[in-house]
């Protein structure tokens, strides 16, 4: 449901007259409270578990993204993107400490990346389904068709999950790791940590928020900048996500074997030429190139960060870290997206896209010389 919204931008913003700001507080509305939902998402997980939260998240999400399929006018959609992203805040928080528990600490990332190919699948065939659909019953048609299904399937999750529960093997397994993790926390850890993970936060939060904050308006720029058709414009975004079927496997692979700050440090020194570059790569095979290369890093990034965090923190505080970090990098886009679009309203894509590629070279270089200063 989530992977919906950005290509099927173009669709709305016909319908509803906006502008380019307009458009970037739509999806602020969805980001912001996406962002914000981890936050009592972590929490609640580290208390109640990870099975009502993790269902929250799936059927909480189709059933506000029905809604938004009902909406009559622009308040009314932004409502319904909030509630959505509200309802969605818990998934992560929750499943990454499942992850951790499950596999050695030296297999982490490799996990974690793992983990992130279904999303990537989803987010990679959500703009294709969108562009599809879209095009036969329009943007509300494609947010109903997608929901139902997406109910059904986190009623049939919550069903699993408890049965999972029940299986002796499975409480056993849960057992071990959970004391093998307490363990595993117990050592102290470095003196400088704390400073290297806030910056390995900041870096990690930035990246992500500066970079699917421009994605938002690309379907918007081939639109007006190309004269590509709405369709073909929401199908471009898939190109991003399909670098996320390896990009996470291959950052969680590397960082577990040449470190976990190099490979996010990697991250920022590609993305913030590649924003740049949105503005000089002509519609077609380069965009497309360009769209696959940075969806690679961007995902790439992603397993690393959580990876890090988890190295980092005690059992008992992980979800609630990874709350906060899910906080920052999904919900800092709700407030970046109405800034590059005020940017592009009043001086243009080439302006707005250029801004977001300095600043974030700016970032990593300035989280670079921090970190590999503290790591010496």
């Amino acid at each position: 449901m989530s992977s919906l919204l950005t290509p099927l931008l173009p669709f709305i913003r016909d319908d509803f007259g906006l502008t380019y700001t307009q458009t970037g507080w739509l999806v602020s509305s969805f980001s912001l409270a996406y962002g914000i939902g981890n936050l009592p998402g972590g929490w609640l997980a580290d208390r109640i578990g990870p099975r009502i939260v993790l269902t929250v998240g799936v059927a909480g999400v189709a059933l506000a993204g029905l809604f938004a399929g009902l909406s009559i006018n622009y308040v009314m959609l932004a409502v319904f993107l909030m509630l959505m992203g509200i309802a969605g805040g818990g998934y992560h928080p929750s499943a990454a400490p499942l992850i951790s528990t499950s596999v050695k600490s030296e297999n982490l990332g490799w996990a974690l990346g793992v983990h992130q190919i279904g999303g990537s699948i989803s987010l990679f065939i959500g703009p294709l389904i969108a562009a599809g659909i879209a095009s036969a019953v329009g943007w509300r048609g494609t947010f109903i068709a997608v929901a139902i299904p997406s109910l059904a399937f986190g009623i049939v999750f919550y069903l699993l999950l408890g049965h999972r529960r029940q299986s002796s093997n499975i409480n056993n397994a849960n057992n071990t790791a959970q004391k093998s993790t307490a363990l595993q926390s117990e050592p102290s850890l470095p003196q400088n940590y704390l400073s290297r993970l806030i910056a390995v936060l900041f870096m990690g939060v930035l990246s992500m928020v500066l970079i699917f904050s421009t994605l938002t308006f690309v379907p918007l720029f081939v639109v007006d900048n190309y004269g590509i058709s709405e369709k073909n414009a929401a199908a471009i975004i898939a190109f991003f996500f399909i670098g996320g079927l390896w990009g996470g496997p291959i950052g969680g692979y590397l960082s577990d074997r040449l470190g976990k700050v190099p490979v996010i440090l990697v991250v920022g020194l590609i993305s913030a030429p590649g924003a740049y570059l949105l503005n000089l790569a002509p519609f077609g095979i380069a965009l497309s190139a360009l769209l696959v290369i940075l969806g690679t890093v961007q995902h790439m990034g992603m397993p690393v960060v959580e990876a890090y965090i988890i190295d980092c923190c005690p059992a008992q505080k992980r979800s609630r870290v990874l709350g906060i970090y899910y906080f920052g990098s999904r919900g800092g886009a709700g407030v970046m997206a109405p800034a590059i679009g005020y940017l592009i309203d009043n001086y243009g894509f080439h302006v707005g896209f250029s801004a977001v590629g300095v600043t974030l070279a700016a970032i990593t270089v300035i989280c670079a010389a921090f970190l590999l200063r503290r790591q010496n």
